[in-house]
């Protein structure tokens, strides 16, 4: 079968006019303004998205009959690669983590009553959500680990547990939270935690602090559960069904990440261009020797690798197909791809590299945290392992856990 991920004229030239209104609206507008001055920050941002709306750009990756694009994975690929030219520029379009996973998950696992009171406000932009799991005391990537514990009284649930790294937790208007609500089945077990709607603020939803991370008190914060109430109605997705519905969530959500990480690769490698054609050192420009050419080289190439995979990838999930191997492979070689390209931009820029005076050192330590954002190196080269092994034992060969194509 021909493997071909050339865009239809209609999304190339959706893929235009994103990259226009990027480059030619929101970045001037966000190079004008200061985050200092937080009032007219935020009339900036709220009026691009205003923009954004009129030109028809608004949630490329939901239905049309839910106000979106209605885009496929391949086709938003490519938007979201235009789109994260700019830190602001997802959220423009308003597809910007965690809300566009939450968007996804509601629209296929919430009622029609929870997709009124919840997912409409978030496609409007009228409100913000997270997706709270992570927990401290356990290992993140390990959800059947979860010790947050909702338990049966009466008619409500009653909750108490202590969450962190809870991504836009202080802005949000609701949380999906996860809980274990089936207390006797058997350690580790799949079907022992539940997903529930949280409206914040809420009685019980104590935010503790933003945790201090590489890049500042921006957006992750920890919380603690103290007897929490809600009733049934508050249950998304099926009691038992909170790790089906957050691996639900993962998998498209790690391929956006993808798609962000690939754009601030791009900015790096661009800027370790234009250095190396501007900076002259020990009788010729750095674009002329062969340690930076080897730079600029690999970093080219990793990126030709990364976009192939994604594509891929977003291809399979758009197909209905089994995607978890592809995604996995995408989200570990595009995070340690990103690391590679903004250190080898950072080294070609010398001093100016390592201080603020150009994005890289923030761009750095974002990169940083994508190696173990939505899943850590080791996690996803554990599952590969597992799922290559096991092809090999039940085919005989490893070739449908190495990309399944037709090569």
């Amino acid at each position: 079968m021909a493997i071909d991920f050339t865009l239809a004229p209609e999304h190339e030239e959706i893929r235009k006019r994103v990259r226009a209104f990027i480059q030619g609206t929101v970045i001037p507008a966000m190079e004008e303004v200061k985050e200092s001055d937080r009032d007219e920050y935020l009339r900036t941002i709220f009026h691009l998205r205003s923009q954004a709306k009129e030109e028809g750009l608004w949630l490329p990756h939901m239905p049309k009959e839910w106000g979106g694009m209605g885009l496929g994975h391949v086709e938003l690929a490519m938007v979201q690669s235009e789109a994260a030219k700019t830190r602001i520029g997802p959220w423009v379009l308003n597809c910007s983590a965690p809300d566009e996973g939450n968007m996804h998950t509601l629209l296929h696992w919430a009622t029609d009553e929870q997709k009124e009171k919840y997912l409409r406000p978030l496609l409007e932009g009228r409100q913000m959500s997270c997706f709270a799991m992570t927990e401290p005391e356990v290992a993140g990537s390990d959800p059947t680990l979860i010790r947050t514990t909702a338990v049966r009284d009466g008619n409500e649930w009653v909750i108490n547990g202590h969450k962190w790294f809870i991504s836009n937790a202080r802005r949000a208007n609701f949380a999906i939270l996860l809980a274990r609500t089936e207390q006797d089945v058997p350690e580790g077990s799949r079907g022992a935690n539940t997903a529930f709607l949280v409206d914040l603020p809420q009685e019980g939803w104590n935010d503790v602090r933003e945790v201090e991370t590489m890049h500042g008190s921006t957006g992750h914060s920890e919380i603690v559960i103290t007897d929490l109430r809600l009733p049934d109605s508050q249950i998304l997705g099926g009691r038992g069904n909170g790790h089906r519905l957050g691996q639900y969530r993962l998998g498209p959500a790690r391929l956006a990440h993808c798609m962000r990480w690939i754009s601030q690769a791009e900015t790096a490698l661009d800027m370790m261009v234009d250095r190396a054609l501007n900076r002259f050192s020990h009788g010729s420009l750095l674009a002329e020797k062969q340690g930076v050419q080897w730079m600029i080289a690999d970093s080219a190439m990793e990126l030709y690798q990364c976009k192939l995979m994604v594509l891929h990838a977003a291809s399979k999930i758009d197909k209905g197909e089994d995607f978890r191997t592809e995604v996995s492979m995408a989200k570990h070689f595009v995070a340690n791809s990103l690391n590679r390209i903004v250190d080898r931009a950072i080294q070609v820029h010398g001093a100016l590299g390592y201080s603020t005076d150009t994005p890289l050192a923030g761009m750095f330590q974002h990169a940083r945290w994508a190696r173990f954002a939505d899943g850590a190196d080791e996690i996803h080269q554990m599952r590969i392992a597992e799922r290559t092994i096991a092809a090999y034992q039940a085919t005989g060969s490893t070739s449908t856990a190495t990309g399944d194509l037709p090569l």
